[in-house]
């Protein structure tokens, strides 16, 4: 049996040498090493892909956040409702820019914001709504864009984590996470669906005039060189990076659905054991598995995560301390927030190895050490 990794890069990357190889060879001969074809291309693809009508790259999906609340002229004390339960760069750009996050709740099957808990913190400062399509199903858009038309807020999409995914409105129609709000925002670090070799992020949004704002946002503020029209940064998105991004978007519905078929492995295993709850999949989503992630109940979760290191078994906590608990925000004399089920969780989930190139035997020996763990 191969040594077991949460995410394996390299296996991956040999199925697909040759073509990542020549597109790297190409952009290196032609010396273009930002911006240029590769980029164009890139974009152009992922909007085809995504249905959206622009995609704008970036360097990092950090800054795909920034770029999207400075590009709506969020300013300094405006509210922006987030979920507590999700990575830090969510609501650390909010505290970066000056705004106010606003944690609230998430549900505990599906672990993405709950809207009535969104709804109960609308206040006249709330300005916009950043839901997380988490560990890789949507969270539940037609509800949480209804609020946002009813109050007049934005919505910025965090799909860093399940790009691919289908959102299925209750009139059947289908959207892919991200180009629902007015804004997406993701990531192309290495360990994602759709990973880079390296950092990258991108935006994406279906309204003209906000795209050309996003990109000059991007783009020290300037649309034509030299003459700067609005405050903006520098996050671009290298030609060499999305020369390998354009190869591996040919192959992400098929590692999505390599990833589906890791979770169905574990959902058998774990089906009769009252201990382990896997993963819930929404009727209005599918799940691409960026993350495939257990909760437990009366078992030790730190025993059991140090259990599986001692085997040789990876497993992660995601995530072990939500914002609003975090030193970062202390300072900015946030509310106290009952958020129970948030706290609930971070105590009982544990993640375990979901990648495009698992073998059977690595799934068996996980699934075996788990259970032994359990039921010993």
């Amino acid at each position: 049996m191969r040594p077991i990794q949460m995410v394996d890069t390299k296996s991956q990357y040999l199925k697909i040498k040759t073509e990542v190889d020549a597109a790297i060879q190409d952009v290196l001969e032609s010396a273009i090493y930002i911006g240029g074809r590769p980029v164009q291309d890139f974009a152009t693809n992922l909007s085809s892909y995504l249905g959206v009508k622009h995609v704008i790259p970036c360097a990092n999906g950090t800054d795909a956040l920034q770029i999207a609340m400075m590009a709506l002229d969020l300013q300094p004390g405006d509210e922006v409702i987030t979920p507590s339960f999700t990575y830090i760069a969510t609501t650390e750009v909010v505290a970066l820019l000056k705004l106010k996050p606003v944690f609230v709740e998430v549900d505990p099957r599906t672990f993405c914001m709950d809207p009535e808990s969104v709804r109960k913190a609308i206040t006249p400062k709330t300005k916009a709504i950043v839901p997380v399509h988490l560990y890789g199903q949507a969270a539940p858009m037609e509800k949480i864009m209804q609020i946002a038309n009813e109050f007049n807020l934005y919505v910025i999409e965090d799909n860093a984590q399940a790009i691919g995914a289908d959102y299925i409105f209750s009139d059947g129609t289908k959207k892919k996470t991200g180009t629902m709000g007015t804004i997406g925002a993701t990531s192309f670090y290495p360990s994602k669906n759709l990973g880079a070799f390296g950092d990258g992020g991108a935006l994406f949004t279906n309204d003209d005039a906000l795209a050309q704002k996003l990109k000059m946002t991007a783009n020290h503020g300037q649309q034509k060189r030299y003459l700067h029209d609005l405050v903006g940064c520098n996050s671009r998105l290298d030609s060499l990076q999305a020369a390998i991004l354009n190869i591996k978007l040919q192959h992400l519905d098929s590692y999505n659905m390599a990833r589906q078929k890791v979770a169905e492995y574990y959902n058998n295993a774990f089906a009769d054991n009252v201990k382990i709850v896997t993963p819930y999949v929404a009727s209005y989503s599918s799940h691409v598995y960026h993350q495939y992630t257990l909760v437990l109940n009366g078992v030790d979760r730190d025993g059991l995560n140090s259990y599986l290191s001692d085997h040789k078994v990876p497993s992660m906590i995601y995530y072990p301390v939500p914002g609003h608990r975090q030193k970062m925000f202390a300072s900015l004399g946030l509310p106290q927030q009952d958020l129970s089920i948030t706290d609930w969780l971070t105590e009982r989930v544990i993640s375990l190895p979901v990648h495009t190139e698992m073998e059977e035997d690595q799934l068996a020996f996980i699934t075996n050490h788990v259970l032994n763990y359990i039921n010993q």
